[in-house]
């Protein structure tokens, strides 16, 4: 499935809504380990039946602030975040985002 991109509080509220599972990544457009994580959840989304989201965190930080104190979960840059039924049911940050752990997550 396509990746899409979320930047407001609206659009991640029309997600949430929409969907009842997808994975979102809260990617850094400047970190290289971000940038790592990027191929592995792009390389992922490409085989799943699921969305998969991205948030560049410099041109989204009220939203990324948002998503912490909703869901609490500790803002970290990269981070994997899997929803399901409107919670995070699964999450994974920096060198922990791997293909293999992505993979993993979605058989939750």
């Amino acid at each position: 499935m396509a990746l899409g991109v979320v930047r407001t509080s609206e659009e991640f509220q029309k997600i949430l809504n929409e969907y009842s599972k997808f994975l979102l990544l809260k990617h850094s457009l400047i970190c290289p380990v971000s940038a790592g994580a990027k191929k592995h959840f792009h390389a992922v989304s490409n085989n799943s039946n699921i969305p998969f989201f991205i948030l560049p965190v410099q041109e989204a930080r009220a939203l990324s602030r948002e998503i912490e104190q909703q869901f609490r979960v500790k803002h970290e840059s990269p981070q994997a975040l899997l929803f399901s039924k409107g919670k995070v049911i699964w999450h994974a940050s920096h060198r922990k985002i791997t293909s293999a752990s992505l993979q993993k997550a979605l058989s939750i």
